[in-house]
């Protein structure tokens, strides 16, 4: 079985509902750390290592200036989760339209 340790990585970081809470933010656009750990329950240094969670997975990207860390989601890692998730509902959405014409042709004999 192929395994892609990139996908792996980003829906890990994306299991955890606070990681999911950051990259919701980050949507809207860039934001400091603080801003990010602002309306998360948690101190700091936990929301800096939710951030490294997810700067490993390649979702969101930091950069330091001054004494500012500002990150930014990684459009590219987001649009390859979301296409492994398009692929497998085109599969489902086709296996379950011959399932429906199967079970449309049973019914009528």
């Amino acid at each position: 079985m192929f395994r892609d340790t990139t996908l792996d990585l980003a829906f890990q970081a994306l299991a955890d509902p606070s990681r999911r809470a950051m990259v919701d933010r980050l949507t809207q656009g860039p934001a400091s750390v603080s801003e990010l750990a602002k309306p998360l329950a948690m101190s700091l240094p936990a929301v800096m290592q939710h951030l490294q969670v997810l700067e490993a997975s390649g979702l969101v990207v930091s950069e330091k200036v001054g004494r500012v860390r500002t990150c930014r989601i990684e459009p590219k890692a987001l649009s390859q989760a979301e296409q492994w998730i398009a692929e497998r509902r085109a599969l489902w959405e086709r296996r379950l339209d011959r399932l429906g014409q199967f079970l449309d042709e049973t019914d009528n004999d």
